[in-house]
């Protein structure tokens, strides 16, 4: 695909994908996210190992596993590492505090085990994904099925409503064999509280809030990228 005939928010996301994979070194184990703003980071990695870098990646999703074997990358199960050096993911929001909401490709429990085993968590976005206060984006909370009515009694007590995330007219089916759940909170003021009454709740697997775990956050912004650092 040629940058030049992308629409502006496809554009933004490729340039930012272009300038997340300068941080990959030679004999990296790298991450690689799931979605469409990862999609083009795992292109650019793919062109990368073309022209002779040595690394193995890691999927987080059967999807990703799919289209980066499929374009030649080598690739390690999760269960093979301990660490992983960098990781390129996207995400639906981003905050000043690099706080993220993730999840809109379904993957965030794959996601956030390999972004707690990563090193350097580089997120890439198009400007859309940038907010004042996340919440506008609805919070996917994987839940294990038996589970679900318990769970959402449970997100009505956060002030959280939301239904089962549908797919041509069933329930849409994680990698993990379970249900998603599209929360809205409203807008989140503290991110980190909200994250951990979830984490208290039986029955949910993970959910899409990523608080203190983005490293960096590459921007594109029109023909530019604009680059945010975790302080």
């Amino acid at each position: 695909m040629e940058t030049q005939s992308l629409d502006i928010k496809d554009l933004e996301k490729k340039i930012a994908a272009l300038e997340a994979v300068k941080y990959i070194k030679n004999n990296d184990v790298v991450g690689l996210g799931t979605g469409s703003t990862a999609f083009f980071a795992i292109e650019a990695v793919a062109e990368l190992v073309k022209n002779g870098l040595m690394i193995k990646c890691v999927p987080t999703s059967e999807h990703t596993a799919k289209l980066a074997a499929s374009l030649g990358i080598a690739l390690l199960d999760m269960d093979e590492v301990s660490v992983i050096d960098i990781t390129i993911d996207g995400a639906d929001e981003f905050d000043g505090d690099l706080n993220l909401i993730k999840g809109g490709g379904g993957a965030h429990f794959r996601e956030k085990i390999i972004a707690c085993l990563t090193k350097k968590e580089v997120i890439i976005a198009d400007s859309a994904k940038q907010v004042e206060r996340l919440g506008k984006f609805k919070v996917p909370v994987e839940v294990v099925p038996m589970a679900l009515n318990y769970v959402k009694q449970e997100l009505r007590k956060l002030n959280g409503l939301g239904e089962v995330r549908m797919k041509n007219g069933t329930p849409f089916i994680t990698d993990n064999h379970n249900y998603i759940i599209d929360a809205d909170f409203g807008f989140i003021t503290h991110p980190e509280v909200l994250s951990e009454n979830l984490n208290q709740i039986e029955g949910i697997l993970a959910h899409g809030l990523f608080v203190n775990m983005a490293s960096v956050v590459i921007m594109g912004k029109g023909n530019e990228t604009v680059t945010f650092n975790r302080s």
